[in-house]
């Protein structure tokens, strides 16, 4: 196995080639779907992207997710996306209402999560929830932490139904945040420059709704467990908002953290045999300790992961070299569809480039020769929903070790930016500063 570590660049490609599955690059990706079998026996499946507006992404991570909820059991698909927005989504899913009634990922960047490809997954989701028992169906969720403003507005909404009492001592300790409605930004800055913070508001209003976890859950348990997901991401979106001036790496494991937690409540919920699908970016789901990033002092989901679960996880990375994908030329800016510049020499999607294969699918989860061949570091790029050619380098390379950031590669040379599904260009913050990841 030694000998396969000093690979020239061409026979790694060689290599590589040789111990991959071809896959069909324009889609269906039924075929791809019908390979991830192999990986049924996890309990998380982290599906991720190397851009949020690549078209085939979608399409494949939907194919994958339809073929494991159909067949292995997988009943929660967790999106790097608002818990709120993402609970509009789940009741369209599980029939609960119609798509779009409440315009959930209005905001930027609105073509992550607005767009055709995510829509058709949602529809064919649906479709197959109409066929299962309601204890039985799958389920949509949301990971992420930017949602202040709407999680508050939904703890006192199921407040107002429940407990009309506990919603007016609810809304006192909101009010602290009132002030910033729309612009959270703003808050963390004064909150740095005074001292002042609402934290001890958003905390207390927490632990008094899990001391009536009791009395509030026999009303409805679905609902109680919204609410409170709601009251956690006010008290971490508090934090987040406060760390963001502290320095990037605090504000980034505050996020990772949270979305790790949220995912482990949705198993611990589920129960015992509970199986879950994520949808997020390679930065997140890959082993950060594998790259650059641990060098900044950052860990993510896939990392905390891949401690915690061990064997019963899987990590699958989604790569390409060229193309057109959907992004901004910074933060709130009108989406574009954007060439991509092809990949560097030094780069390991220039080692798949290389394969000659248009798309493919390398596991080496159970392929101890393969992960030695991978087992070293080279460049990995990585677009978020901003993209910026010019600088492409400094902004959108990284180290990666690729045999110890993930389990397995989608590898599609050229890709196509999504269609975003039809609406008026928001105004407004990004939910995603400062990051584009």
């Amino acid at each position: 196995m030694a000998v396969l570590r000093k690979l020239s660049d061409a026979d790694l490609s060689g290599y590589i080639r040789a111990q991959s599955m071809p896959v069909n690059a324009d889609g269906p990706y039924d075929e791809l779907a019908r390979a991830t079998d192999a990986f049924a026996d996890a309990r998380v499946i982290l599906l991720g992207e190397c851009s949020h507006g690549t078209s085939e992404f979608y399409q494949a991570r939907a194919a994958i997710t339809q073929r494991l909820v159909a067949h292995h059991g997988f009943r929660i698909v967790a999106i790097e996306g608002d818990w709120p927005d993402a609970a509009e989504l789940d009741r369209y899913v599980r029939s609960r209402e119609p798509w779009g009634e409440r315009d959930a990922f209005v905001n930027f960047p609105r073509w992550m999560w607005r767009n055709r490809e995510f829509a058709d997954c949602l529809a064919v989701l649906r479709s197959w929830n109409a066929t299962q028992p309601k204890h039985d169906q799958v389920a949509i969720r949301g990971l992420d932490v930017y949602s202040l403003d709407k999680s508050i507005a939904a703890v006192l909404d199921y407040l107002d139904r429940v407990d009309p009492e506990a919603a007016a001592t609810a809304r006192e300790r909101y009010a602290c945040l009132s002030p910033f409605v729309g612009r959270p930004q703003i808050y963390g800055a004064e909150a740095v420059r005074t001292g002042q913070t609402c934290e001890t508001e958003v905390v207390h209003q927490l632990m008094d709704l899990l001391n009536e976890r009791l009395e509030y859950a026999m009303k409805d348990g679905d609902e109680f467990f919204d609410a409170e997901q709601n009251a956690r991401v006010v008290c971490v979106a508090e934090q987040y908002y406060r760390s963001m001036y502290h320095g990037s790496a605090s504000s980034w494991n505050l996020r990772d953290s949270h979305m790790f937690s949220t995912l482990r409540r949705l198993l611990d919920q589920g129960g015992p045999s509970a199986k879950i699908i994520v949808w997020a970016h390679n930065s997140h789901i890959g082993n950060a300790g594998a790259t650059g990033m641990s060098e900044r002092g950052e860990f993510n989901i896939g990392q905390l992961c891949r401690e915690h679960f061990g064997k019963e996880l899987v990590a699958i990375g989604f790569s390409t070299s060229t193309g057109t994908v959907m992004a901004a030329d910074d933060w709130g800016g009108l989406a574009k569809v954007k060439r991509v510049i092809p990949a560097r020499p030094d780069s390991w999607e220039r080692v798949f480039e290389d394969t000659g294969l248009p798309a493919s699918l390398t596991r080496w989860r159970d392929n101890d020769d393969l992960r030695e061949a991978l087992d070293h570091v080279r460049l990995e790029r990585a677009i978020g929903v901003i993209y910026r050619p010019e600088t492409e380098r400094w902004s959108h390379y990284f180290e990666a070790n690729l045999a110890r950031q993930f389990d397995a590669l989608v590898w599609i040379r050229q890709t196509s930016a999504v269609t975003p599904l039809p609406g008026a260009r928001p105004e407004g913050a990004p939910d995603t500063y400062p990051f584009g990841l």
